[in-house]
């Protein structure tokens, strides 16, 4: 039985991508067809608030007149515009600066306690109070694994972190209330701080039997969940949320934080099946998060494949067939049209997988990923004629910035695994010639990085690209360097190139040979910076 009263999408503008409000209206437009009832924009401090001026700094923020206006669009296209917004954790952007130091507890997690820090806090819902019509809202609160391991522990010792949570939420909650606002928020740190940082276990005995009074009243607890393909899973969850007594949120995603290609046929499967369990639960509140982690880098519009799915499953429609027939009637473009963009994730079975951001940064001397790469019947090559002969109506640019990008991958996909199976047969010949991949990758990279800038013009505002300048360009520099020493190794001006007589050894301990993964985080892949 469909029992779905409310179906929103959340819209990441904080991941250096601030979409500009003619996209944003845009995209409105195709989410009111699609049958969306709301939309939450998430700004963590992408957006102008009085008092602050180093919140939101050289981010490209929102005005409050923008803010406005696109309160306004949204309402005249049948959508409630809901604030989304960070009062905890997830405030990098502010807590590199020194005016929020001293309340910053640990990494980009406020300091509990500190009058400071709820001053900033209703100075956000003070601005959000004046721009949004909606009195709901998203105060966040996720992911926040080290609260009170900081400053907090410096200055007031350990503290039960339960407790700790819960007295901040009800900060909170007394400054919603008093801009009347109903909050809901990320449900994960109740779970997480009483097992062990983990969120999704399911199971009768998830929380303690005092974890309700800790809960306040008055807060819409979100359980998030993106990858499960287990039905019982998102139904267990569920019960485990229920027994806090509070209304329940669900939150699926639409896997658009996969580098340049986000995958939706993962997405679409994952959502079909929680779909399917929200609907025997009866759950009522349900959304679509467009996360665009680490940078952004996928059309915000190359997710709507997933969107539609998902707003169709969520009232209970699964019949795929019908749902393209909307798609093309709503886009005007074959469903099939835009899901063949995934072609280029190399899957041969529903699995995570993007290679195209992690071999595209890979160091070719240093091939961390190489032992992924395997032959392929269908090339890059063969996949970028198929986008090129796609008209992607007005949403051509992007089909462009993705064809660009597989010309790249044809020459650097196996570019470090030809260089170092030649340099290890000494085979200068063969180098000689791999030499001449380089320099025309370069030309490639160099087409792709002005597709990629239209595309992003076209859609965000400025801010945000200089990191793209930063990773491409350094990218274009690091080929080019390193077909000068292929060079002079080929001269006989050195004797060895270092990297290439180290042996290459998975990624991961366990990782498969030549199998596709997933992994989305540039400073690794380029090994400035390990994962934390």
């Amino acid at each position: 039985m469909n029992t779905v009263k409310s179906l929103g999408a959340m819209i990441d503008c904080s991941r250096d991508a601030v979409y500009t409000k003619e996209t944003l209206k845009e995209f409105f437009a195709l989410l009111s067809e699609m049958g969306y009832t709301n939309v939450q924009l998430y700004t963590e401090d992408t957006f102008e608030v009085k008092g602050e001026p180093y919140f939101g700094y050289l981010r490209g923020k929102y005005s409050k007149s923008e803010l406005k206006e696109l309160d306004r669009f949204a309402a005249e296209n049948g959508l409630e515009l809901i604030p989304c917004i960070q009062t905890l954790a997830h405030l990098g952007g502010i807590t590199r600066w020194d005016e929020y130091r001293p309340y910053t507890d640990i990494d980009d997690i406020l300091l509990i306690g500190e009058e400071r820090t709820y001053t900033l806090i209703e100075n956000m819902f003070r601005t959000c109070s004046e721009c949004f019509t909606s009195r709901r809202i998203n105060i966040g609160m996720d992911e926040a694994h080290m609260v009170g391991l900081g400053k907090y522990l410096d200055k007031h010792g350990f503290t039960d972190r339960l407790t700790l949570l819960s007295e901040h939420l009800r900060r909170v909650l007394s400054i919603a209330k008093k801009y009347g606002f109903r909050p809901m928020m990320w449900s994960d740190m109740f779970f997480r701080l009483v097992n062990g940082g983990t969120y999704g276990m399911g199971g009768e005995n998830l929380l303690p039997e005092h974890a309700e009074a800790l809960v306040p009243e008055g807060i819409d607890l979100i359980y998030w969940d993106y990858d499960s393909k287990d039905e019982s899973h998102y139904k267990s969850m569920i019960s485990a949320h229920r027994k806090l007594k509070r209304n329940v949120v669900f939150a699926g995603g639409v896997w658009s934080w996969s580098g340049f290609v986000p995958d939706n046929d993962f997405a679409i499967q994952v959502s079909e099946t929680a779909m399917r369990a929200c609907i025997a639960e009866g759950v009522e509140d349900i959304f679509f998060t467009c996360w665009k982690d680490d940078g952004a880098e996928s059309s915000l519009f190359s997710s709507l494949p997933a969107l539609m799915c998902a707003a169709e499953f969520a009232r209970g429609n699964f019949d795929r067939e019908s749902i393209a027939a909307k798609f093309y009637q709503i886009t005007g473009i074959p469903f099939e049209d835009f899901m063949s963009i995934g072609k280029m994730n190399l899957k041969k079975e529903n699995i995570l997988a993007n290679p195209c951001k992690y071999m595209l940064y890979s160091d070719p001397f240093l091939g961390i990923f190489d032992l992924t790469v395997r032959e392929e019947k269908q090339t890059f090559a063969d996949i970028a004629k198929d986008l090129q002969n796609l008209s992607g109506g007005k949403f051509g640019y992007m089909f462009d910035t993705l064809s660009a990008l597989c010309l790249v991958m044809e020459i650097k996909y196996t570019l470090g695994v030809k260089t170092r199976a030649a340099y290890e047969k000494k085979d200068k010949k063969a180098l000689t010639g791999i030499i001449g991949n380089y320099k025309e990758l370069e030309k490639r990279l160099l087409d792709f990085y002005e597709k990629f800038r239209t595309q992003w013009v076209r859609e965000c505002k400025q801010n945000g690209f200089e990191k793209h300048d930063i990773r491409i360009g350094g990218l274009l520099l690091r080929i080019r360097d390193c077909y000068r020493i292929l060079q002079d190794y080929c001269d006989g001006k050195i004797a060895e190139i270092a990297a290439l007589e180290e042996k290459i050894l998975p990624f991961r301990p366990n990782d498969l040979p030549k199998k596709v993964t997933y992994y989305n985080d540039w400073l690794s892949i380029a090994m400035i910076k390990p994962k934390m």
